[in-house]
């Protein structure tokens, strides 16, 4: 990999990092904040992905492995979040999820 490549993958990264924070802030919908996070998850794994492959190490895919399964748990939770939110208040709108208590 080349530093025109590397630098490409980095900025495309930072793009959709982006984009997944500008759909956290903007969007009141608490499944499309869910998969806003993802977005910047996968954006951060591209980035470690990158790095990696540019110094030849196996730390970025390593890394990439950790970030998956960070990923696989914070779906997890946020799902079982989101379900509990919809059967109390029949909404998934993220000014409710101030009133759950427990």
């Amino acid at each position: 990999m080349n530093a025109a490549s590397l630098q490409f993958t980095l900025m495309l990264a930072g793009i959709l990092f982006s984009l997944g924070l500008l759909g956290v802030l903007v969007r009141r919908n608490l499944l499309f904040v869910l998969m806003s996070i993802e977005i910047m998850i996968n954006a951060a794994a591209l980035a470690f992905v990158a790095a990696g492959n540019r110094w030849a190490q196996p730390d970025g895919q390593v890394m990439f492995l950790m970030v998956l399964t960070l990923a696989a748990a914070e779906t997890s939770v946020g799902l079982a979040m989101l379900l509990q939110l919809h059967r109390r208040f029949r909404t998934l709108d993220t000014d409710a999820a101030s009133e759950m208590r427990g």
